[in-house]
């Protein structure tokens, strides 16, 4: 009688395990679905395009697909300057 107690209380700790794994499946896909909404509402000032993420080097920007600008986090205009001052270069 122990071991069957064993085994259905190993089986019901792997289908909770199973469930908390959809749960943060389907919770990580709500806000990967969030965070492209977001995007795809940040629009060009002057021609409002919706603006296309581009990573250079280990800059992330939002840039215009007509040119028109490029938009960065302040993370980013950090790591610029970083690469700036380890250049020895100034602005």
């Amino acid at each position: 009688m122990p071991k069957e107690r064993d085994r259905v209380g190993e089986t019901l700790r792997e289908v909770n395990a199973a469930r908390e794994d959809q749960w943060a499946r389907q919770r990580d896909a709500e806000l990967l679905e969030r965070m492209r909404e977001r995007l795809n509402a940040m629009v060009c000032p002057y021609c409002k395009s919706s603006l296309s993420a581009e990573v250079r080097g280990n800059v992330n920007i939002l840039k215009c697909p007509h040119e028109h600008g490029a938009w960065l986090d302040k993370d980013s205009l950090d790591a610029i300057f970083a690469g700036q001052e380890s250049a020895g270069g100034g602005l």
